[in-house]
């Protein structure tokens, strides 16, 4: 008998767990005593927060990201033996989305282990929801290319197909490019194209602002290092 996989969705940034994360995901983390994460420093703290708190030595904590090596996510699959049930943990946000822990869920389904989804943010959804942009039509691009050249041609044909399909694109940044994604972006495309910047969602500082790309030259806005989720349309 295998146990069940649990989806486990964490905050976007600090605050009280009850603020962002619904009572009966709570119960259930205190239920768990193992955990499959993307970092482990970042899940015991979590984990404190959401009701482990002085028991996160006895914890299972097995890391899953993007060094981790196929053979290791496979050994996991005796996590599950006799009817043992596992939380995946993201490092922020929902689990598999845009998360190394996509491998883990596939894996799960290949071995018929029931996997459980939670309610929790979404830094991707709460942008598009806040953007005023088409939440009929998009479409999630992951991270652009890092070299501004090749940067600024992915610009032009998401662009492009977002003129043709008025369909949405999403995109997201490693933080410390962020202002130099912005950059990019006023460069390559349309003074029409409308560019939502979501910062910081879910926080006390959260700041959601659409503009088109000829108003974001007059307003000059620095991002910094904030987690930060972009959205065009053309």
């Amino acid at each position: 008998m295998k146990g069940k996989l649990y989806l486990i969705p964490t905050p976007l940034g600090e605050g009280e767990l009850s603020e962002v994360l619904p009572a009966g995901l709570l119960e259930c983390i205190t239920r768990l005593d193992c955990f499959v994460v993307e970092e482990l420093r970042t899940a015991r703290r979590f984990l404190s927060k959401a009701g482990h708190r002085g028991q996160i030595e006895q914890l299972g904590l097995y890391e899953l990201n993007e060094h981790t090596d196929a053979a290791t996510i496979e050994s996991y699959l005796s996590l599950f033996e006799n009817g043992h049930s596992v939380g995946l943990l993201s490092e922020a946000g929902l689990p598999a989305v845009a998360d190394p822990g996509a491998a883990l869920v596939a894996l799960c389904h290949r071995h018929q282990i029931e996997v459980v989804p939670f309610t929790g943010p979404s830094s991707l959804m709460l942008a598009l929801m806040a953007s005023g942009l088409n939440g009929q039509c998009f479409a999630f691009k992951g991270y652009l290319p890092a070299k501004s050249d090749e940067r600024k041609q992915a610009l032009k044909n998401i662009e492009k197909r977002s003129l043709a399909a008025k369909e949405t694109q999403i995109f997201i940044e490693t933080p410390y490019r962020n202002d130099a994604m912005l950059s990019d972006i006023l460069g390559a495309c349309s003074p029409r194209t409308q560019l939502c910047i979501a910062v910081n969602l879910t926080c006390p500082d959260q700041q959601i602002k659409t503009r088109t790309i000829a108003e974001w030259k007059q307003e000059k806005m620095e991002i910094g290092k904030r987690p930060c989720v972009f959205l065009l349309l053309a």
